[in-house]
């Protein structure tokens, strides 16, 4: 794993300064302590950071290609690099060195963009073309590494692996887009459609840009998408076989190191599934480590132990301080950008507690996505079913003035807090799905603006991108548009997002099997009825995996990493949740009702009202802009 930046000069080419790439790199040095170097010629410059993965000697980047003609930057792990460099060698192309790198540089050479699709792995990369004086930048099929980009006033393209890197450069703009505060409040993330500064852009999952020095800068081409279009057919016994074999190739395939490795072991359905493959396929013990909590409530301890000693793992564990809030200017640091999933610290706990012992570990992240197993896509399932026998035009105005009426009850058992269920079924699918997923829903966000920010905003809704990804999706059901939106604007906004900068601040490589793109569009091609059954969802998988894990393991109900945010805000953080709507940061860009923001800090802190995830986004968004120093 690495990080990669640089600056490339389109219409008239610049001599690009090797010391500004220095400085780009510099700001990534978490993401590759083991080594560093820049290359420069007229009108491009490329930077890299490197934390050694595979052959570790031989592979110092930019990398030139054997005849000279390509350079490249590269972040990430090619797993089918043997199989592809035995093909290329078969076509004549002649190698150096033993890693992954050179072998993107001699399948850009063979294929051109069309290399793309034969690269198995996850990868942000940056390729120059001396021949033709073309620059690709391209990003792996589902996002699990970032590309930041931005066009500067001097003519110039910047790129870099974070948006610290962009940062670094003198002529970045530090102003911030509007539309993405509206954005941040809704999802708790800034979604890859939009970053935190106007200007700036996140290359999508699954795209590239192909840029020619003297041409304009063009825009990104999607060269991946997963289609949930065609059904598979077949016994259960058939398919759970294919699920399996596509499981064990994605696992073993992201074992090779030629440092150490490792599992993340939280006791749930995915990480464990991942373990017992690990373990089927190693002749030693795996190194796994799981953090727990003094709550038992939400503590998995006693599950991760339960299958590190039915695999024989070497396993480590830690009890986290539930009050871990000392965290908070740090995470604000590693992400750069607003960022209120708070599971983050615990993530980045255990993270650093694997750094312990391995330099990769495997995660077993993307199987919800892929499978259907959150509770809101079985939820969706269920209300799409509602809809298809009551028409809009009675839904609408029914469950519209019920869901309207219905008191926001947090405190309430679960039954009971069905003012969500009740707006969502009033709306389109789509639509209801948009506001179960998002965290502060748009009569709230509208509550809490400004006058003069609500005028900046205008028209639009964060909902808007997410419902039209949906109407768009390659898909057959609602539950396929659901998922589709997960792996599409879910997963690489939020859930990459937290592992790979987690990780990458512990100098940590992440590996996600579970997100083999072979094996996601194996999960959209499934009938509904492999994906969910009742209130059971992934079913195929768990079924799958009963060979292998005990039924406690697989049917219990889902559990998270927890922090307790209302706590911390009516406690040690109280006095913070205060300056919010005060003399924060916060409160100094004009975007929001200042009195409207500290009197739902006094409801939260008195107890009356449950306002914590509020309060924390709020909390960590002036984090950001403090940070950051940013206007509005």
């Amino acid at each position: 794993m690495c990080g990669i930046a640089g600056i490339f000069h389109g219409e008239t080419p610049k001599p690009v300064d090797p010391q500004r790439i220095e400085r780009m790199c510099d700001a990534l040095v978490h993401r590759g302590p083991d080594g560093s170097g820049v290359w420069t010629a007229q009108g491009i410059g490329l930077g890299h950071r490197r934390l050694s993965i595979i052959d570790l000697e031989g592979s110092p980047q930019p990398m030139h290609s054997a005849d000279g003609r390509a350079v490249i930057a590269f972040n990430g792990e090619i797993y089918n690099f043997q199989e592809l460099r035995r093909e290329l060698s078969g076509l004549g192309a002649q190698f150096r060195t033993d890693g992954d790198t050179e072998v993107i540089l001699a399948a850009w050479q063979q294929w051109g963009v069309d290399c793309l699709s034969r690269l198995h792995g996850m990868f942000a990369f940056a390729l120059y073309d001396r021949e033709r004086r073309e620059l690709l930048l391209a990003r792996d099929r589902l996002g699990v590494k970032p590309l930041f980009m931005a066009p500067l006033s001097d003519g110039s393209l910047a790129f870099a692996s974070e948006l610290k890197g962009l940062l670094a450069h003198p002529l970045l703009r530090r102003e911030v887009d509007p539309l993405a505060v509206e954005d941040y409040l809704a999802w708790g993330y800034i979604p890859d459609h939009r970053s935190f500064l106007k200007g700036v852009e996140k290359l999508a999952a699954g795209h590239y840009r192909l840029l020619k020095q003297g041409g304009p800068l063009t825009r990104p081409v999607q060269w991946w998408d997963v289609s949930f279009a065609a059904r598979h057919t077949g016994s259960t016994a058939d398919l759970s076989a294919e699920l399996l074999h596509h499981m064990r190739q994605a696992v073993t395939s992201r074992m090779i190191s030629d440092v150490p490795l490792g599992a993340f072991l939280s006791g749930g359905v995915d990480s464990s599934s991942v373990v017992a493959l690990m373990a089927e396929a190693s002749r030693e013990p795996v190194q796994t480590c799981s953090i727990g909590f003094d709550v038992a409530a939400v503590d998995e301890t006693a599950y991760a132990e339960q299958v590190a000693r039915i695999f024989q793992t070497n396993h480590q564990s830690q009890k986290v301080d539930p009050d871990d809030f000392g965290a908070i200017d740090r995470i604000a640091g590693i992400f750069d950008e607003p960022f209120a999933d708070a599971s983050a610290l615990p993530t980045l706990r255990v993270c650093e507690l694997a750094r312990k012992t391995v330099t990769v570990a495997l995660s077993g992240d993307g199987a919800d996505e892929a499978f259907a197993g959150y509770r809101r896509q079985v939820f969706h399932a269920r209300e799409e079913q509602a809809r298809a026998v009551l028409p809009a035009a009675l839904r609408a105005p029914v469950f519209g003035v019920l869901g309207r009426a219905w008191p926001k009850a947090d405190w309430a058992p679960q039954p009971l807090r069905a003012k969500s269920t009740l707006l969502a079924l009033a709306a389109s699918g789509e639509e209801g799905y948009a506001r179960g997923l998002s965290v502060i829903p748009p009569e709230l966000r509208s509550a809490l603006y400004s006058d003069a920010f609500l005028k900046i905003r205008g028209d639009y809704r964060a909902e808007d991108p997410l419902i039209a990804l949906m109407r768009q999706a390659p898909a057959r059901s609602g539950l396929d548009r659901a998922q589709y939106a997960d792996l599409k604007f879910w997963l690489p906004g939020d859930i990459l997002t937290k592992v790979d900068r987690t990780s990458m601040a512990v100098s940590l490589e992440a590996r996600e099997p579970l997100l083999d793109h072979r094996l996601v569009e194996f999960g959209a091609s499934l009938p509904q009825r492999q994906r969910i059954r009742g209130r059971q969802g992934k079913w195929l998988l768990k079924h799958t995996m009963e060979r292998y894990l005990p039924h406690d393991i697989l049917y219990r109900p889902k559990q998270g990493f927890v922090t307790p945010l209302a706590q911390w805000l009516r406690g040690p953080l109280a006095g913070q949740a205060r300056a919010i709507g005060s003399s924060a940061a916060l409160a100094r860009t004009g975007w929001f009702d200042s009195k409207r923001l500290s009197q739902l800090a006094e409801e939260h802190i008195s107890g009356r009202s449950d306002h914590g995830r509020l309060l924390w986004q709020m909390l960590m968004l002036d984090r950001a802009v403090e940070k950051l120093g940013l206007t509005s």
